[in-house]
C-alpha cells in the first residue's frame, strides 16, 4: 500500500470508530479508548499531582469525549479535540476548588521577566519533568501547563480559571522559578 492509500485507510477506520461511538456501539467505544488511552493519559499526567489523580481525570475526560462527540465537526484533528477535552476535564477538577487558585501575592512585573520563554524545560527528560511539575501546587501547575504546553495567553488562562491576569502571570513566574531551582539542584547533584 502506498502512503496516501494507508492514510486513507486509517482515516476511514478512524471515521468508522467515531461513527460507531456516535451510534452507541460499545466495541467502537472500547476501540476509541484503547487507541487514545496512552496519549491522553500523558496529557492528564501533566495536570495531575499523581498517577491516581491522572486516572480520574482520564476517566472524566473520556466520559466527556463520549458525551460531546457529536460536537466534533471534523475540523482539525480528532486527537487535538480529545486533548482539549482532557485539559477541560483537568481544569474542571480544580475550577470548583477556588481555594487552590487564589493568588499568593499580587503580580509585580519588576520581579519577573514575563516574556522569557521557559526554554529550560525542553532540556530535560519528559518523565523527569512530569514528576517535577506534579510537585507544584495546583494553581502553579495548571497555569504553567496552560501557558507552556497549551499555548494559552494570560487573558485566556484568567478567563478559563476565573482568576485575574496578574494572578496567572504571578503563578507562571513562581512555577518557573520553582522548576528552575529544582532542576538546577538536580543538575548539581548529578
Amino acid at each position: 500500500m502506498s502512503l496516501s492509500v494507508t492514510n486513507l485507510y486509517l482515516a476511514d477506520k478512524h471515521q468508522l470508530i467515531i461513527n460507531g461511538c456516535l451510534a452507541g456501539d460499545r466495541a467502537a467505544q472500547a476501540e476509541l479508548y484503547s487507541t487514545y488511552c496512552r496519549k491522553m493519559m500523558g496529557v492528564c499526567m501533566w495536570y495531575a499531582k499523581n498517577r491516581e489523580e491522572a486516572e480520574e481525570i482520564l476517566q472524566d475526560g473520556f466520559v466527556r469525549v463520549f458525551k460531546y462527540l457529536r460536537t466534533f465537526k471534523g475540523e482539525g484533528s480528532f486527537e487535538g479535540w480529545m486533548r482539549k477535552t482532557m485539559v477541560s476535564a483537568a481544569l474542571s477538577k480544580y475550577r470548583n476548588k477556588s481555594t487552590h487558585l487564589r493568588p499568593v501575592a499580587e503580580f509585580n512585573t519588576d520581579n519577573y521577566n514575563i516574556y522569557e520563554e521557559p526554554s529550560f524545560i525542553y532540556q530535560y527528560d519528559e518523565k523527569e519533568l512530569v514528576k517535577l511539575i506534579q510537585t507544584l501546587s495546583p494553581a502553579y501547575r495548571i497555569v504553567f501547563n496552560l501557558y507552556v504546553f497549551e499555548g494559552m495567553k494570560h487573558r485566556e488562562i484568567a478567563a478559563a480559571l476565573n482568576i485575574s491576569e496578574s494572578t496567572s502571570k504571578s503563578n507562571l513566574a513562581d512555577a518557573r522559578k520553582i522548576l528552575q531551582a529544582a532542576l538546577t539542584k538536580k543538575k548539581a547533584i548529578n
